[in-house]
């Protein structure tokens, strides 16, 4: 995405994917955290969640994703991330990433970002500056 065709109200491209148990079992071997409450569909069913969730971090990395493709190398060298996790994204949801410029000026791209479910909860809400 040229940052030149940015103007405040732009939506950047979403990014859509499905959690499953297998993405999640994935995600704990690649980092290592294999917290029963991801993992143990058993013992998760005995939380407050009553069933696993997913990795907060994973789902994060689907608005990293979003702000890669719409900003590409800008967002690896000079992104920045301030959000907040709202609720879990469980097996079966369907997350979209989203996000919309709500400046840009000083040299810099600002965005309000989200994740939300195929109900429209939002699991992460921020915001994400990057250089134009």
């Amino acid at each position: 995405m040229q940052t030149e065709s940015l103007a405040v109200g732009s939506e950047l491209p979403p990014v859509v994917k499905e959690i499953t148990q297998k993405t999640i079992a994935r995600y704990a071997d690649a980092s290592g955290d294999h917290n029963p409450l991801h993992v143990d569909p058993d013992f998760a069913a005995t939380t407050q969640f009553e069933g696993p969730i997913a990795h907060g971090m994973l789902v994060l990395a689907y608005l990293s994703e979003m702000l890669t493709g719409a900003f590409g190398d800008r967002w690896l060298e000079s992104g920045h991330l301030k959000i907040r996790f709202r609720a879990p994204a469980r097996p079966g949801d369907t997350i979209t990433a989203t996000g919309t410029v709500t400046a840009v000026d000083g040299g810099f791209v600002s965005c309000d970002i989200e994740c939300k479910n195929q109900t429209g909860e939002t699991l992460i809400s921020g915001q994400a500056q990057v250089s134009s």
